[in-house]
């Protein structure tokens, strides 16, 4: 074994792995997050410091653009990509991609791997090439490989940094942009511009701002790829300076079918009228708002705390009983209660005065570690589940609209006229769950929503 390969194979022991997660793969994503957790493997702020790629779930197009194969352009080489669409095959899915990355071809030739776990049987394709047109083979094993010299080189996350050193709130976008800038794997056409082009370069607008200057106005899109950040979401925002002028939420991409939306599956269950305890709800939405938790604090940049908030998550999920979550949870729900750095931080942003989402960032903050006290308190109750109010994490679940549907309508308005800096912060703190969105298909087979 040569130098480079040995210095190759010590670089990815622990591979940078960037988790894309498609609506409906909650339970995917859990399943992978987890794992990454006990693999002590870190997670890429976007496609250019990844060296494997997991998609939890089949990416959907977006305005039938295929952003997953753009976010994958992006790694650059010796690089490898699974599909988990079944949360059992998590494991096995990140053991194929790490030997694809430690093969001797991955790392010279720069070859990508490919590989759909479904929890089934099926033979699976292995492509293999040499330049932009190599030729392919079929074979066993789960993968398809594909050669892809030199790569692409993208352009990382970037966070900001307040005086006392804790992150500010904007992180790492996805793909690699028309002139450079990285918003999340939209692909070409996700800026639109209007005044035609100079060597083939799309010019932005002019047009006043809210202070009468002329300055340039660019449509930049958000998502679906970002580190913490709801799954499928796109935002398309008008920005004229630092500044959001306008903000759109793109039509959400579905699954035709799905199963119960993770988030709110005991509430209905309950409404088939299936015997739910009281306590498993409570165990759901503890766990439900630790998940929001993590993803706010992460892109406020407080790694550490969103990390113990993750694993009291997984701790919940795996039935953890309340004598060893209490020690754990309590002082982290504490601390963030107590920091007035998080206040600095977070505090007048995303503010309004009244409906779904009253208050401002932080105060819908403390609004989740209430909830999480006050769910930590009831998880071993053993009564049932009473059948009205089917109250979940994100609101009712049994009316017509989802909650997550009157989240989704809030963003424009929250948005508009907040600095770019903190429009993943406001997201971030409605955390809306596209799952709801779905046609659900209840335990019974009674569609919902």
């Amino acid at each position: 074994m040569d130098l480079r390969t040995r210095l190759t194979r010590v670089a990815l022991a622990q591979p940078a792995v960037l988790l894309v997660t498609s609506p409906g793969a909650t339970r995917e994503r859990l399943a992978v997050e987890a794992e990454l957790e006990r693999r002590d493997w870190p997670q890429a702020a976007g496609p250019a410091s990844a060296d494997l790629v997991v998609f939890a779930g089949t990416p959907l197009p977006v305005r039938e653009d295929d952003w997953a194969e753009r976010v994958w352009q992006g790694v650059p080489a010796p690089r490898a990509r699974v599909t988990v669409t079944d949360a059992v095959h998590a494991a096995h899915a990140l053991d194929h991609g790490h030997a694809t990355l430690l093969k001797p071809g991955t790392q010279h030739a720069g070859h990508q791997g490919h590989m759909n776990h479904q929890g089934h049987g099926a033979d699976h394709e292995h492509e293999s090439g040499h330049g932009e047109h190599g030729g392919a083979h079929e074979e066993h094993g789960g993968h398809e490989e594909q050669a892809d010299h030199g790569g692409h080189e993208g352009h990382g996350g970037h966070e900001g940094h307040r005086p006392n050193g804790e992150h500010a709130a904007h992180q790492g976008h996805g793909h690699m942009d028309h002139g450079g800038m990285d918003h999340g794997a939209m692909g070409h056409g996700g800026h639109q511009h209007h005044m035609g082009a100079v060597a083939g370069l799309p010019m932005a607008e002019r047009a006043a701002d809210r202070d009468e200057l002329r300055l340039d106005r660019l449509h930049v899109p958000l998502g679906p790829a970002l580190p913490d950040w709801p799954a499928g979401l796109v935002l398309r925002l008008e920005l004229q300076g630092d500044v959001v002028q306008r903000a759109e939420v793109d039509p959400v991409p579905t699954p035709s079918a799905s199963g119960p939306a993770f988030w709110n599956e005991p509430w209905l269950r309950a409404m088939t009228g299936e015997p739910v305890t009281v306590g498993e709800a409570a165990r759901r939405q503890c766990a439900a708002h630790l998940d929001s938790l993590g993803r706010l604090l992460g892109v406020a940049g407080w790694i550490d705390a969103a990390g113990r908030a993750r694993d009291a998550r997984d701790s919940l999920l795996g039935g953890a009983g309340r004598d060893e979550l209490v020690p754990r949870i309590r002082p982290l729900v504490r601390r963030l209660r107590r920091s007035w750095t998080l206040r600095w931080l977070l505090a007048g942003v995303g503010a309004q005065a009244r409906g779904p989402v009253g208050g401002d960032v932080h105060s819908r903050l403390i609004a989740w570690l209430d909830a999480i006290e006050h769910a930590l308190d009831a998880i071993d109750g053993r009564e049932r589940l009473p059948a009205r109010p089917l109250r979940g994490p994100r609101g009712r679940v049994d009316t017509e609209t989802p909650p997550s549907q009157s989240l989704l309508d809030a963003l424009p308005e929250l948005l508009e006229g907040a600095e770019f800096a903190c429009a993943r912060l406001i997201v971030a703190s409605l955390d809306p769950d596209l799952d709801e969105l779905a046609p659900q298909q209840l335990p019974v087979g009674r569609n919902h929503g």
